[in-house]
């Protein structure tokens, strides 16, 4: 009988979970370039059930009550990779990636430790030296002649023209080239903060196809009433899974009630 209680608390734990999630999705739907993210359900591996202190079978063992499944669990994470749509903005710095790829950015904690990140939002700033930083104001890297990729240091004073590839012009000549990362497998990228994202083990980088659309934004790929309908969805499982717990409460009390009479 109890077996019911628990299902229904773990199909709870699930949707509350689900709930977060969607709720992530919808606080970002503005942030630009964001990924959407999903939660995939999986149920608990089917275990054996065996009666508590009852050695009467013989040889003294307890007896088998048979299979029992404990509900549903979060089985894995994963990110909609689909490209969301551009906003027009036509600021010079407001960089679009159309395909595969990610803007490379060194990263600073903030105990000062510095790594190389990943991420698609490409509204860029120059800081008062000239250097181009994301808006968190982690550098962006590149360079020209196939060099190690460093920090891109522009003229302020000078107007800013970035083709498909990448380079950027300034007085008619190419003073440096966005480096764009792109991974043969998605799998291997952790998501870090709103926009960023960091490989793992068994990442392995590939040449970026995509390309660079200057005076454009890309959108978050999150649409909102399609999360509104499933956090709709998420919100009447949970109250059914809330109602076969009452059930049971409402059960058990009757029971209890009835043990005391026949006492």
């Amino acid at each position: 009988m109890l077996k019911g209680l628990y299902v229904a608390y773990t199909g709870m734990i699930q949707e509350q979970k689900r709930m977060d999630n969607l709720a992530n999705n919808l606080a970002n739907a503005d942030t630009t370039g964001f990924k959407k993210e999903g939660l995939s359900s999986q149920t608990f591996e089917t275990v054996l059930v065996d009666k508590i202190r009852d050695d009467s079978e013989p040889p003294r063992t307890a007896r088998r009550i048979g299979e029992a499944n404990p509900g549903v669990k979060i089985g894995e994470s994963y990110v909609d990779w689909s490209e969301g749509s551009f906003q027009v903005t036509e600021i010079p710095l407001d960089l679009a990636i159309g395909g595969k790829g990610f803007f490379t950015v060194e990263f600073t904690n903030k105990a000062g430790d510095k790594a190389t990140f990943y991420t698609r939002d490409g509204n860029l700033q120059l800081t008062t030296d000239g250097y181009l930083v994301t808006t968190d104001g982690d550098y962006v890297l590149g360079g020209l002649n196939g060099g190690a990729p460093g920090r891109i240091k522009l003229d302020p004073t000078q107007e800013i023209t970035i083709d498909q590839q990448g380079y950027i012009f300034q007085d008619g000549k190419a003073v440096s080239q966005i480096k764009l990362t792109d991974f043969e497998d998605y799998n291997f990228l952790e998501h870090y903060g709103e926009n960023y994202y960091y490989p793992v083990d068994g990442a392995t980088e590939v040449e970026a196809t995509g390309k660079l659309f200057q005076g454009y934004l890309e959108t978050s790929n999150v649409s909102v009433v399609s999360e509104m309908v499933e956090m709709i969805s998420v919100s009447r499982q949970y109250e059914a899974n809330q109602k076969v717990i009452q059930t049971y409460d409402t059960s058990l009390q009757t029971a209890t009630q009835l043990g005391r009479l026949n006492a």
